[in-house]
């Protein structure tokens, strides 16, 4: 019964709005006719209602249901419904001359009648909506009042949208508009002013008593966007901007939403473009499994998988509330994928061996890792427990079963290894290499990024709590820097380089410039509506064991060859002995079981020949300064 009611109100609108269009039909007639016997001495009695009516309103409003005239609203008429009022007229006067024409030849209708019908059909038809609108808008205007004034920086196609969008909700007024091009001052944008450039902000912000503040360009660059913030921030107003239009496709944002400025928005990092075609041709209707499946980059590519057609997922993690986390997530957001959630230790060959049974995956994403650099220093047993032998115990595993493609996230740290994480990583690439011998079915694809903006454990989420606290922000160093991009970035490239992937290959993604983490504190600080060291300290804590101030890209023994995406690029892996990789393993495992951490230790530096630890003074002096020497290493030709 309830389902009945709420189809008959959800259909009384439309009902309201067909009958209005026929009275106007209907009105139209009568007015042109009257007017068109108005002329002549003896002016004959019109009837209110005939056959030739009958027939005008038939075919009329068969065209205006078949144009679909009825599925917009009137408090949003725009041009758009204006022409399709036009078009719907101009039919809709086809149809009534056909009708006439079958059932009396015109033989009572005035010719002029039938060639005025659809321009004063028009006016009869687009007036009544436009007055409403009009009505509608006034309303809204007349309760800004109690709505809070914003000042919106950028008088272009996001501003106007987003003056439209304020205006439905009523919750914001529209002041003003500022904007760089100096053709537009002086002119209005949906009836806003635009009152000069955006260097005027914190004048015109008093002038006008906005109270926040609206980034209106989401297509800004880096530098850009950090002068628009920095101006904004002179203003002392809270400020957001409008989201960009790939966060609004991806689910992030939703349209005619107001985001805070993340710390993403002002690094610089233009939005990725990759080749849905060709991820959606590989992995529609299959199975993929994803080890650490609960961790950032882990999750975010089962959520990637997901929405590119993934049939099946497979999720592998030890963390418990990370594995129901990430597989409640997965059941919300797409009710109609099948997931095998797997609790256990991807190093163990049982379970690895139980989640390939069940699953039966077409590529295995190899996301499990210890990542932090400063603990591993001091945990070399499970740095390599993790990032290799639990490496080799899931790439073996895949070959043996016959997986289509193994993909293993490694990190920029592999290239000139310093710490234990870079070569325990590049111990796990090389053994990729070694499995992919050309006897193998299966794909061994490596792909290699920097730090992921907001992942766990990351400065990022660091740096927002110590200033939640009211500071201070540590950073090592005031010269470090560090590669960033975000998580859905790094995932889709990730799948991009998988997707078209050959044998034993390495990508490196493009990283874009390197980021002072200092600047990247200052910008977090400022964001948050303080200004660094008057309102949050920034204290500079030495660099910690394992770190060195700037990472690389790129390997001076590899040459790198681009592929078809713009941002990955491929390595001419070096030489690999499948023998001497084999021999190293079976050490580590040993030395692994005996918890002889020299052992581990001498076998790392064989078998990873550019591993150079970092070596601290304190360490080689007893002294308790924090501070790195890098060893003196010979220089290496190119090939």
């Amino acid at each position: 019964m309830s389902s009945w009611r709420d189809r008959v109100t959800s259909a009384l609108p439309r009902l309201a709005v067909a009958s209005h269009d026929l009275v106007m039909v209907w009105l139209c007639w009568q007015v042109l006719h009257r007017l068109r016997y108005a002329m002549l001495p003896e002016s004959p009695d019109f009837p209110l209602w005939s056959n030739e009516v009958a027939i005008v309103l038939l075919g009329q409003g068969m065209v205006f249901w078949w144009m679909g005239l009825y599925r917009g609203l009137w408090r949003f008429a725009s041009l758009p419904d204006l022409w399709n009022l036009l078009k719907a007229s101009a039919l809709g006067s086809l149809a009534v001359v056909a009708g006439l024409f079958f059932y009396n030849r015109f033989g009572s209708v005035p010719r002029a009648v039938l060639g005025l019908y659809p321009f004063v059909l028009i006016g009869f038809l687009g007036l009544p909506r436009l007055v409403y609108r009009a009505w509608k808008d006034n309303q809204a205007n007349r309760s800004h009042e109690a709505a809070s004034r914003v000042l919106i920086l950028g008088a272009g196609r996001a501003g106007e949208a987003l003056v439209r969008e304020l205006r439905r909700t009523g919750i914001y007024y529209p002041v003003a508009f500022l904007d760089d091009a100096v053709r537009l001052h002086g002119s209005k944008l949906q009836g806003v002013p635009v009152l000069g450039g955006l260097e005027s902000a914190a004048a015109i912000a008093r002038e006008t008593a906005a109270k926040l503040l609206v980034i209106a360009m989401p297509s800004l660059d880096a530098p850009a966007m950090q002068r628009v913030v920095a101006i904004c921030e002179s203003t002392g107003l809270p400020f957001r901007m409008v989201p960009r239009l790939v966060n609004v496709l991806e689910g992030q944002s939703m349209p005619g939403d107001l985001k805070e400025v993340a710390i993403e928005d002002l690094l610089g990092r233009k939005s990725v473009m990759p080749d849905w075609k060709l991820i959606r041709g590989w992995l529609g209707g299959r199975t993929v499994l994803v080890t650490g499946a609960g961790g950032s980059i882990g999750s975010e590519l089962c959520r990637q998988c997901a929405r590119h057609g993934a049939q099946r997922i497979a999720l592998l993690e030890i963390d418990e509330l990370a594995l129901i986390t990430i597989q409640g997530d997965l059941q919300r957001a797409f009710p109609d994928l099948e997931i095998l959630p797997v609790l256990g230790n991807c190093g163990d060959p049982a379970v690895i061996a139980h989640a390939l049974r069940i699953s039966e995956p077409d590529a295995v994403f190899h996301a499990a890792a210890y990542k932090q650099v400063p603990l591993l220093e001091q945990h070399l047993r499970e740095a390599i427990g993790n990032n290799v032998l639990a490496t080799e115990t899931v790439a073996r595993a895949c070959r043996e079963t016959g997986v289509a493609t193994f993909v293993l996230i490694s990190t920029d740290k592999a290239v000139d290894p310093v710490n234990v994480l870079g070569a325990t990583k590049r111990l796990a690439e090389m053994t990729c290499q070694a499995l992919d011998d050309g006897r193998a079915s299966t794909r061994y694809v490596t792909v290699r990024f920097g730090n992921v903006l907001d992942s766990a454990g990351s400065v990022v989420p660091l740096f927002r709590e110590q200033i939640r606290k009211g500071g201070p922000v540590t950073v090592t160093d005031p010269e470090v820097t560090r590669y960033f991009m975000t998580i859905p970035e790094a995932s889709q490239l990730i799948l991009q380089a998988a997707a078209g992937a050959a044998h034993a290959s390495i990508y490196t993604l493009d990283m874009g410039e390197p980021v002072p983490i200092r600047l990247l504190a200052e910008q977090m600080i400022r964001l948050a509506g303080k200004q660094p060291g008057r309102d949050i300290a920034i204290v500079y804590t030495g660099l910690r064991p394992g770190e060195k101030l700037h990472e690389n890209l790129f390997h001076v023994d590899e040459r790198y060859r681009p592929t078809s995406h713009s941002k990955i690029m491929q390595a001419e892996a070096r030489e690999v002995s499948p023998e001497f990789i084999e021999l190293a393993l079976q050490r580590l495992r040993g030395a692994f079981v005996r918890y002889d951490t020299a052992e581990l230790q001498e076998v790392l530096r064989v078998a990873v020949p550019d591993f150079k630890p970092l070596i601290r003074e304190e360490d080689a002096n007893g002294a308790s300064a924090n501070i790195v020497v890098f060893p003196a290493r010979e220089a290496r030709k190119t090939r």
